[in-house]
């Protein structure tokens, strides 16, 4: 329960530190007239929505089973980072779309020093809560924070890039105030777009790979089998082996194949054994196991893991 309050803290917190931003850069990039500045901006209102969503799919995620979702609520977390995902790909094509309209019809920026602070402050925002995103996302194991801290992450190297194009851009006008550097702003910005689209894959190939029921991370596997085959030779072999993950939630399904001799009880106590030091390695996991006898009649999916050879 603390760690889920603490979750759904740090989810807040990163809605406060948005909005503040959001405000903030939208009206110095519009004082100023600097296209990056706005498309940080947009980048930020993006960033809020996000963890908006987040701070929901945390708070729903949290929730038991129920009778309508017998399975937990984790998915919610996929279902959100799926969501952030796409805000980012529209909000990457906006900027796009404004930077060309910019290049097309070049302006001067006023007051770059101001568009040079806000951006450096954002930067210095953002890391620190992105960090406490990470923190919190990693001891958790929730994809909605891990996700809204890949957000502001973004915003920290986009925020940097903005400021480093308005820093040359300022010495440029200085040092060569007979050219026109004013294509310097809506380049930078093309380039924090393609930044924001690169992120937004990732997060979409992660977000959805929950949804599509994939398997466990191959580390994560090598745990559980490793854990199945130290109950040898009391358990003979094992097969339909399954694994996959909603939200934080780990799914863990398989058949364990005993002695035919041996007790239901015996057999009880080695399903509780393995489902505990699962439980123990990988938290968060539900593990189904169902026993079979080994009538010695071997068919190539029980001989893959058998641990005895009577052929």
């Amino acid at each position: 329960m603390e760690l889920e309050k603490r979750k759904r803290n740090v989810a807040l917190l990163s809605v406060a530190s948005n909005s503040f931003l959001v405000a903030f850069k939208l009206i110095i990039g519009l004082f100023i007239g600097s296209v990056s500045v706005i498309s940080e901006a947009i980048h930020s209102g993006v960033d809020l929505v996000a963890a908006i969503i987040a701070f929901f799919a945390v708070k729903t995620a949290g929730k038991p089973a129920d009778d309508r979702h017998t399975f937990g609520h984790g998915k919610f977390e996929n279902l959100s980072g799926t969501i952030e995902a796409l805000l980012i790909f529209v909000a990457a094509g906006w900027i796009i779309r404004e930077a060309i309209i910019k290049l097309m019809n070049p302006q001067h920026i006023d007051q770059v020093g101001l568009g040079i602070v806000i951006m450096a402050i954002s930067a210095v925002f953002n890391f620190f809560v992105s960090q406490r995103l990470f923190k919190i996302g990693k001891e958790s194991d929730s994809l909605a924070l891990l996700a809204d801290g890949w957000h502001l992450r973004t915003d920290v190297y986009t925020s940097a890039g903005v400021a480093i194009g308005l820093v040359v851009y300022y010495i440029s006008k200085f040092l060569f105030p007979e050219y026109n550097f004013y294509w310097i702003d809506p380049v930078v910005a093309i380039l924090v777009a393609l930044l924001i689209l690169k992120a937004a894959y990732q997060l979409t190939v992660q977000s959805t790979g929950g949804l599509l029921d994939e398997k466990l991370p191959k580390e994560e596997e090598k745990k559980i089998l490793d854990i199945i085959h130290s109950k040898e030779p009391r358990i003979l072999s094992f097969h339909n082996f399954k694994t996959r993950k909603a939200g934080s939630e780990r799914f863990i399904e398989f058949h364990l194949i005993v002695d035919a001799s041996m007790s239901v009880k015996d057999a009880h106590d080695i399903c509780d054994e393995i489902t505990f030091e699962i439980k123990t390695n990988l938290h968060k996991s539900v593990v189904m196991i169902h026993t079979e006898p080994c009538l010695k009649a071997c068919k190539k999916k029980c001989t893959a893991n058998c641990a005895v050879n009577h052929t």
